[in-house]
């Protein structure tokens, strides 16, 4: 079996800077980091990233480190940390270390203390109003704070009475001295140690004052000996900060900063507030709902880890933003699982069907090849009898000129089965069709070289006595295309995101497993939803539809 990934390293600017270091000698050893902050659920984006940062550390031999930036404990949990390991190690991966920014709070602090003794830091007490009032607009270069020349001593005395929680929160910052006319804002004296009076998810409340991202990100690298830190190209403009930091700090180590292109997806929130928000307002069944773009959705709907590397490593590493259609990550599920999901029958919305001439209480059983383009699965046995279960959309009373499928008097094949001819229709009192009385033709048994005649229709069934009731999930984009549909965010969720449709089975799937897959005949890949699942009752989740119009650009 050929695998999707089986393919030699694409080459991008990234990887070749990884070269170019190695050849050279700036680097012995590279390491990469995987750097997320623990206050949400991880996203396609993410895996993105992740891919990037673990092939090139196991590409060159190096080292790709796991690391929260666990700087803001408002916001931060054990629940994301714990889905984040889990997510990183499905995706197939092992981090060569497992590090929090929290572990280094001390260290910061001292740095933060070496800034303030050179003159480079200073306590500031304008109200976060003010300060955005003295930073100043793209035309207009920022205003100096009223405090920005207190001395070093008073400035040691009050980070430190800070640290002992002297001060409410928001009434004290720490502000790097660096240019408040400078044309970038992040260089505008920057805060680096904000106050709050929250128990954080690591240490407890040990702490009262926590880094901000940008003065803890660039000390975490160099604490851990990062020689390529990876990040998407909004924090371009944060990278002279970066090298501020970790200069003015005195860093042994210096690390450098590369930017890359974020995945963006079409009719998908690359948002976590967003994504949180459609968790905390219900609209979703949690952040593993299989509408959800985070991983943890993509896996309890039924991707595969394979599938989403290869699609990562396809779309490769650009400088440049860009959004990929939606249908190339279906593209690579459905090739994942061509050749590894069973095929088998499933009834959504059945319409019982009863075939008058086949012997009463008899049964037996057909053979069907497992899976037709991987032969070694071999074959399995399904019930066939006097009553089975179509779809009701493989029946219409007056059909249109070139329907193939079941209509009075017409004549269709049962995949793996029999001919049968629909020759009497039953309804309700109100005129709707609630069964069918039909024929079979039992020369007509699939398999056995019967070549009388043919019929152009094929439609699929379940033997009704030994059938497994099952609820079937089927999914379309929760976010519709914002370019066609004004409004905010909230208007743009799709109604018909999820479609909840109850049927039934095969017998021999009563057994199956949660995550388990199955390719069902004419309705595309499903999985065996994890959540919902339970003894007595299967729920399945459509991965995907079983053809797309999307393919690959030839190489």
């Amino acid at each position: 079996m050929i695998s999707l990934e089986n393919k030699v390293a694409s080459s991008n600017f990234i990887r070749n800077i990884v070269i170019d270091d190695l050849q050279e000698g700036k680097v012995k050893k590279i390491i990469t980091r995987f750097p997320p902050e623990p206050n949400g659920y991880l996203h396609i984006g993410h895996a993105k990233a992740i891919i990037l940062n673990f092939d090139l550390a196991h590409e060159f031999s190096g080292k790709a480190h796991l690391r929260f930036d666990d700087t803001n404990p408002l916001k931060e949990d054990t629940e994301y940390v714990n889905a984040i390991k889990e997510d990183v190690q499905w995706l197939g991966f092992d981090w060569d270390g497992l590090f929090f920014a929290s572990d280094y709070f001390e260290e910061m602090y001292n740095r933060a203390v070496l800034l303030i003794k050179k003159g480079k830091a200073y306590v500031d007490d304008l109200s976060a109003e003010d300060m955005r009032k003295y930073r100043g607009t793209l035309t207009e270069p920022g205003v100096e704070s009223p405090f920005r020349n207190r001395s070093v001593e008073e400035n040691l005395d009050l980070f430190a009475r800070m640290r002992k929680g002297e001060f409410k929160d928001g009434e004290k910052v720490l502000r790097a001295k660096i240019d408040m006319t400078s044309p970038n804002f992040n260089m505008r004296d920057p805060v680096l140690y904000r106050i709050s009076h929250a128990t954080h998810h690591n240490t407890g409340d040990q702490w009262c004052i926590y880094p901000m991202y940008d003065f803890a990100h660039p000390l975490e690298d160099a604490i851990e000996g990062v020689t390529h830190s990876l990040c998407s190209l909004e924090f371009e403009d944060h990278r002279p900060l970066y090298d501020w930091v970790v200069a003015e700090c005195e860093m042994a180590h210096v690390p450098h900063q590369y930017e890359f292109a974020r995945l963006n997806l079409t009719n998908t929130v690359m948002s976590k507030r967003k994504l949180k928000q459609l968790v905390d307002e219900n609209i979703v069944d949690g952040w593993d709902d299989p509408r959800m773009p985070t991983i943890a959705g993509y896996r309890r709907r039924g991707y595969t880890p394979e599938a989403i590397r290869a699609f990562a490593r396809e779309i490769g590493v650009a400088r440049s933003n860009s959004t990929v259609d939606e249908k190339m990550l279906e593209h690579f599920i459905r090739e994942d699982l061509k050749l590894k999901a069973p095929r088998t029958m499933a009834v959504l919305n059945p319409l019982k069907v009863v075939i008058t001439n086949y012997p009463e209480g008899q049964v037996e059983m057909l053979d069907a090849e497992i899976n037709p383009e991987n032969e070694e699965m071999g074959n399995r046995q399904i019930p066939f009898s006097r009553e089975i279960y179509i779809e009701q959309d493989d029946f219409m009373e007056n059909p249109p000129s070139k329907y193939f499928r079941l209509f009075p008097g017409n004549e269709v094949r049962l995949k793996h089965a029999y001919f049968i001819k629909c020759h009497d229709v039953i309804k309700d009192a109100d005129g709707n069709v609630i069964e069918l009385h039909c024929t079979y033709d039992p020369e007509t048994k699939s398999g056995s070289g019967f070549t009388g005649r043919k019929v152009k229709g094929t439609i699929h069934w379940v033997e009704a006595t030994q059938a497994v009731p099952a609820e079937f999930r089927l999914y379309e984009p929760l976010i519709m295309d914002e370019e066609e549909n004004e409004g905010t965010f909230l208007d743009n969720i799709n109604p018909k995101s999820l479609e909840v449709q109850n049927g039934f089975v095969e017998p021999n799937m009563k057994d199956t497993a949660p995550q388990d897959k199955y390719q069902f005949f004419r309705h595309g890949y499903f999985n065996v939803d994890p959540k919902h699942t339970k003894e007595g009752k299967l729920v399945f989740n459509r991965i995907v539809s079983l053809k797309s119009s999307f393919e690959l650009p030839k190489a």
